[in-house]
């Protein structure tokens, strides 16, 4: 399997939230684990040999390769046009202003430019991150309490 299919596959573990991601073709055999926050590490076996420990990050496991496979490119969502607001830092996203308060935005809400749309938690501090054009909710791309990385997407405002 090529580089460029295992990172198809990392995004996919990363941005659908799933635990772990096995897959074999042929005689080939990638297994992708994530960590959850304060989950403690997993670990993965890779098919006849010796257990590889994941950190922070997802860990890649796979059996040697006998022959090259192809599979079918999987379609992507085509994602809504519109201004797409980055991150401007690492850290924790928030939706609301605090636990069980109400969001600050919701998809098809009108925004103006400066609306807080979310807050950002880096190193204890609560940072508002503000629209930087005016017009509608089109997409909110990050789960409430998920972490982000700077430039990750957060919102599709059109």
């Amino acid at each position: 399997m090529d580089l460029r299919k295992l990172k198809k596959l990392i995004d996919l573990v990363q941005e659908s939230g799933i635990a772990e991601l096995e897959i074999s073709e042929g005689e080939e055999t990638v297994r992708i684990t994530r960590t959850v926050a304060g989950g403690g590490n997993f670990y993965s076996m890779p098919v006849g040999g010796m257990p590889m420990m994941a950190a922070a990050a997802p860990a890649v496991a796979a059996a040697p390769a006998v022959a090259a496979v192809t599979a079918p490119a999987a379609e992507e969502p085509a994602a809504p046009d519109g201004h797409m607001v980055k991150s401007p830092m690492v850290g924790t996203f928030y939706r609301s202003p605090s636990p069980g308060a109400k969001s600050f935005v919701e998809v098809g809400q009108q925004v103006a430019t400066g609306d807080t749309l979310c807050i950002i938690e880096a190193m204890k501090l609560m940072n508002e991150i503000e629209a930087e054009v005016g017009g509608t909710i089109k997409a909110v791309l990050v789960e409430n309490g998920q972490p982000v990385e700077y430039g990750e997407p957060l919102f599709i405002i059109g």
